[in-house]
């Protein structure tokens, strides 16, 4: 467990312990720095990810007003032959954001490193009858792993995008000239002399909504300190006013939906396209055949689309995946509440384990799923590999999805989801244990 658990305090203020510092950080768009804009001889500079979206739009006109040399790119990634072609839309409006804000515009192809770390990757989990998260491997690989790559050799000092979440940064204090009382400027302030950043921790976005830290499970510490998330401390309506004051093109362009860069289709769609599957059989609990489905490894426990049951009456209530085969081919689903819970595991061992914060307990809070609520959990080891208890079964778990912990000063009570705002990290879930 020492393993895992260190013996620090990460409630504790590394700062100082007053309100105006604090603020101070807090109000600069969840990232602190800033405070570097316009106190050196040149700005910051910072490669803004511009997806064609609203988001990334807004992100560079924040920074930009911020005091940034702000450098707009476009990144290609692949795309299959059979779907529409909507890159170069996407570019377009990436573009016209650019010329919107007076930027310089980039164009960077990563499309083979997509391919590989991504869609393979993706590909190959599903085969294995796993269910893998795209996003979460789209961030690692290409957002904040090829693109950063890139910008660094460029130049840049940082990367910016348009996810909603926030990055805070703790300072200590080494000039005792400056009292932690008094106002804090860029012209009274050296900051590269007298603040040294200690930690860096990453928080759900204030949108809870569109907070999208589930995704960015798999970043460090390094990864944060040229991260910035501008959009982190604004709701989804907020950043929609600012577009249309920033006087920005995409201000009423609706989101995207799909897989990360690829689009809006179906994941079982996608995958028909990649591996070969036949029909098989639906079974109930007691190994019944009640139905047929299209291919076991195009489904997700927890599904309730997409395959027949043939002996259903008019007020059958919906049948759930509770598990899946890919050798014998079948399916086990159930529409009965105590068969459904039965067959939820209460405990897991998981893998690919990356700590943005380490934990100081083994109690914590944690998703499942996107969007989804934050339940409490305990972690332990089970076979020398760390493992993770549910209070309660927990429903529609998926092998090959990622579990991300969030802090809570006691996860055996329920007030305590309100201050479980900080994420820690991550994993994948690997195996169930009961």
């Amino acid at each position: 467990m020492n393993m895992w658990l260190k013996n620090i305090n990460i409630l504790q203020d590394k700062i100082v312990n007053t309100r105006s510092l604090r603020e101070l950080t807090l109000k600069t768009f969840g990232v602190g720095v800033n405070l570097f804009a316009g106190s050196a001889s040149k700005k910051p500079k910072v490669f803004v990810g511009l997806s064609g979206g609203v988001d990334s739009a807004v992100s560079a006109a924040i920074l930009k007003q911020r005091g940034f040399d702000v450098t707009g790119v476009f990144i290609k990634v692949w795309q299959p032959d059979f779907l529409p072609c909507t890159w170069r839309d996407e570019r377009r409006d990436a573009m016209r954001v650019s010329i919107a804000l007076d930027i310089p515009f980039l164009f960077l192809d990563f499309e083979e490193e997509y391919k590989k770390g991504v869609v393979d990757k993706m590909i190959a989990e599903y085969k294995a009858g796993r269910t893998p998260n795209p996003d979460v491997l789209c961030n690692k690989e290409i957002k904040f792993g090829s693109f950063w790559k890139k910008a660094k050799e460029m130049g840049a000092d940082y990367i910016a995008t348009g996810h909603y979440a926030r990055i805070e940064r703790e300072f200590t204090i080494s000039n005792s000239q400056f009292s932690i009382n008094e106002s804090i400027s860029n012209e009274n302030l050296n900051i590269e002399n007298s603040m040294k950043i200690e930690n860096f921790k990453l928080k759900i976005g204030i949108d809870s909504e569109k907070d999208q830290s589930y995704f960015l499970w798999t970043l460090a510490q390094d990864d944060l300190s040229h991260i910035l998330f501008p959009i982190g401390n604004l709701k989804k309506e907020e950043v929609r006013r600012l577009a249309r004051q920033y006087g920005l093109p995409v201000s009423e362009k609706k989101d995207s939906q799909g897989i990360c860069f690829i689009g809006n289709i179906r994941m079982d769609e996608f995958l028909a396209h990649f591996i070969q599957t036949k029909p098989g059989k639906v079974l109930d609990t007691v190994g019944h055949e009640i139905g047929t489905h299209d291919g076991a490894v195009l489904y997700t426990v927890g599904e309730r689309h997409g395959f027949t049951i043939s002996q259903k009456g008019p007020e059958d209530k919906a049948f759930y995946v509770l598990s899946k085969d890919i050798m014998l081919n079948t399916l086990v689903v159930s529409n009965k509440k105590s068969e459904i819970i039965s067959h939820s595991p209460t405990k897991i061992e998981i893998k690919n384990v990356n700590w943005i914060t380490e934990p100081v307990d083994h109690a914590l809070f944690a998703r499942i799923r996107y969007r989804g609520e934050k339940i409490p959990v305990k972690l332990f080891l089970a076979n020398h590999r760390l493992a993770v208890e549910f209070k309660k079964p927990v429903r529609g778990l998926s092998l090959g999805q990622s579990i991300v912990f969030y802090l809570s000063l006691n996860a055996n009570e329920e007030k305590s989801i309100d201050e479980s705002d900080i994420c820690l990290g991550g994993a994948v879930m690997d195996r169930i244990i009961s």
